[in-house]
């Protein structure tokens, strides 16, 4: 059986580490090379750096930045936001990131997936699915693109079953409606797209408590876990996680 990661997510705008509620209201919380090498200690399995606003202005991830977080840490390190060609996650590989993650990109280019997972491997690249419920689409989740401010129209699942198909290692689904609430992950939407695309899942959007995080395995069947509010806010530590889902008997890495 294989580790379940635990994932503290990096929100950055204007250059500084930011976690909003419903992907807006943000909060300030702090310097991204100091929290990276605090997450590092304690105990992290991976970062994830999310550049959340670049799409939304029209521009690339900050590679700059990027740069510094991976060079300060030895964890792998997946970079999503702004990326919109091959070129874009050639500059952020050779910039020491593990994984990219495509989302609204991706949505407007499929052959984009198809394109990258031949170049890099599936091994590098994650599709980020940005989903909120309705009643009007078959799956009851529809897709959002532009940092989840533009409705698509799209089937969230249906997405990630294609995506799947196309060559992605990783499918990285939040709910647009858990976000930042701390009332839990949407885990239906975490199950469908772990059952219909049979790749490892992210679960991410809404955990609040340590039992939000076992219900993101038990329930979700998410191979990792990410969160932000709890770990930025020190609400919960890594360790405190490990330790409670070790004890629930989930596989970690202490």
């Amino acid at each position: 059986m294989s580790h379940i990661k635990i994932i503290p997510c990096l929100d950055i705008k204007d250059g500084t580490v930011v976690k909003g509620v419903h992907f807006v209201d943000f909060r300030t919380a702090g310097d991204p090379v100091e929290n990276a090498l605090f997450y590092e200690q304690e105990g992290a399995d991976e970062l994830a750096f999310l550049d959340i606003t670049a799409t939304v202005e029209g521009r690339k991830t900050t590679v700059d930045l990027v740069r510094r977080v991976s060079s300060a840490i030895t964890i792998p390190l997946t970079v999503g936001g702004g990326i919109g060609e091959l070129a874009d996650i050639e500059q952020l590989l050779e910039a020491g990131v593990s994984k990219v993650s495509i989302n609204s990109a991706a949505i407007r280019n499929p052959s984009l997936v198809e394109a990258a997972a031949e170049r890099f491997g599936s091994e590098s690249l994650v599709i980020a699915i940005d989903a909120k419920a309705t009643d009007v689409i078959a799956s009851g989740y529809e897709l959002y693109i532009n940092g989840g401010r533009v409705p698509t129209g799209k089937d969230a699942i249906e997405w990630a079953r294609r995506v799947a198909e196309l060559g992605c290692g990783f499918i990285l689904p939040t709910s647009i409606d858990a976000d930042g609430t701390k009332d839990g992950y949407d885990l239906r939407l975490t199950r469908l797209i772990a059952d219909v695309s049979g790749l490892p899942v992210i679960a991410s959007g809404g955990a609040g408590t340590l039992e939000h995080l076992y219900e993101g395995v038990a329930e979700g069947k998410a191979a990792a876990l990410l969160a932000a509010s709890i770990f930025h806010f020190r609400e919960i530590r890594i360790r405190d996680v490990k330790e409670y889902l070790q004890a629930r008997g989930i596989s970690v890495k202490l």
